[in-house]
């Protein structure tokens, strides 16, 4: 697990280097003291996780995942508890405060690499993906049976044509996954199959999900969006 801290206080950096050389298959491979250093430098899409602290001089730490389109696993490492809530909005995997324990430190590279674990590319089938649904089992689910992604705290359920599946994943993660042309975004809790969009009825989308009329909220901010994929034609 290829690993990067982003924290202005560089004690951190040789703290979480040592913690992370007792730990089998991870490696810190870059520490930076500030977030804007982290942009100029790092390609997001070759990390696993992210050590961030919130509290840095210039760009914070939520506002440096906010200017990414995805991002990997994040733990956040801060000195103080009151971001929590907010930096949970931001689907991170964990938030550890300083001083650091290492049996803490520990739990939350455990819940990482759990969760990491838990989806799987196809390696045979283009158009599809193993879901872990247990320590030996592992689904197949293919990208048209599926209809919609929702978001429960730490889990999100995937509605298949075969029924409903959940697993501790984050929303960033499985948009990251999904084929873009076929999925998106729609609000902070859905993800939706374009084509298996009935309706759309003020700011809702329409899903009939086995034989049931569903509806999905769809924000301000990607209505446009949406509609514009949709081929919406207007009288």
């Amino acid at each position: 697990m290829k690993c990067i801290v982003i924290d202005d206080d560089k004690l951190i950096h040789v703290q979480i280097k040592k913690f992370a050389e007792k730990i089998k298959d991870c490696e810190v491979a870059g520490t930076y003291t500030s977030a804007e250093e982290a942009l100029k430098n790092i390609d997001i899409n070759d990390v696993d996780l992210i050590f961030l602290d919130i509290e840095m001089p210039g760009m914070s730490g939520l506002e440096f995942l906010s200017a990414l389109k995805s991002y990997p696993a994040v733990v956040i490492v801060s000195a103080k508890d009151k971001y929590a809530v907010e930096a949970f909005d931001y689907e991170v995997d964990d938030y550890l405060l300083k001083p650091l324990d290492y049996t803490r430190f520990v739990k939350a590279i455990e819940r990482v690499k759990e969760r990491l674990s838990q989806f799987k590319f196809s390696r045979l089938e283009e158009d599809a993906v193993f879901i872990k649904e247990s320590a030996s089992v592992f689904k197949k689910i293919f990208y048209d049976e599926i209809y919609w992604v929702e978001a429960l705290e730490n889990y999100i359920t995937i509605y298949t044509e075969r029924g409903r599946h959940t697993i501790h994943f984050t929303m960033k993660a499985i948009e990251k996954i999904l084929p873009p042309d076929r999925f998106m975004r729609i609000h902070r809790s859905f993800i939706v199959n374009i084509n298996k969009i009935d309706a759309i009825e003020d700011n809702y989308a329409v899903v009939f999900y086995r034989g049931q009329k569903k509806t999905l909220t769809i924000a301000k901010t990607y209505k446009d969006e949406l509609l514009r994929r949709l081929n919406i034609i207007k009288s």
